[in-house]
């Protein structure tokens, strides 16, 4: 048996919770309470350790989905779930009034993780109102100045086919190695024309 751990990331409301159940076999372990800080403005319970599910995808790989918590005050989580994973969904609510900024925070304080393992970034409710005119090459392009190879896709997190599609693209990704591997290689002599 092949165990993959998912980590699911990104602020407050974007659907790292959601993602876990929907995808999840097994009824999710949830660590949620009643919110009572500025996230109580955006919805009612919010997570404060982790998320838990696991589907088995055939008889060889089984999937384990964590989400993190989404609040700063939470962030040593952070580093113990991204502990051994074997990729990361950076997840952005697009409604959120300044959507740029919050995939900036996360790829930053990810940036070790995002370095090392599969990486995507899913942009949640992009089809719902938001108080701002970004459009899905506006992520594109913020993501690429970062890591040019991080792929965005605009999902729904919760069709399962959008989860499952976030973790095949994260099971099938080329190690990030590889990557770091033929940047170095565009470089080099041996790749330039001869005149």
């Amino acid at each position: 048996m092949f165990d993959h751990k998912i980590i699911f990331t990104g602020p407050v409301g974007s659907g790292k919770t959601t993602a876990v159940h929907t995808y999840s076999e097994i009824e999710p372990v949830m660590t949620e309470v009643k919110a009572t800080d500025s996230t109580k403005n955006k919805k009612e319970s919010t997570t404060v350790a982790l998320d838990y599910g696991a589907v088995t995808l055939d008889e060889e790989t089984k999937i384990h989905l964590y989400g993190t918590p989404g609040q700063e005050r939470f962030e040593f989580m952070w580093d113990i779930l991204g502990t051994g994973s074997h990729g990361l969904v950076l997840l952005i609510d697009h409604t959120d009034p300044d959507p740029l900024s919050s995939m900036r925070f996360y790829l930053e304080k990810f940036s070790q993780l995002v370095k090392s393992v599969p990486f995507v970034v899913g942009i949640n409710k992009f089809d719902s109102p938001a108080p701002h005119s970004l459009a899905y090459e506006d992520y594109v392009e913020a993501a690429h100045q970062f890591d040019p190879n991080i792929e965005v896709f605009n999902v729904d997190i919760r069709k399962e086919e959008d989860v499952r599609m976030l973790i095949m693209v994260l099971l099938f990704a080329v190690p990030r190695d590889i990557h770091d591997e033929n940047d170095k290689s565009s470089f080099n002599g041996d790749n330039c024309e001869k005149g």
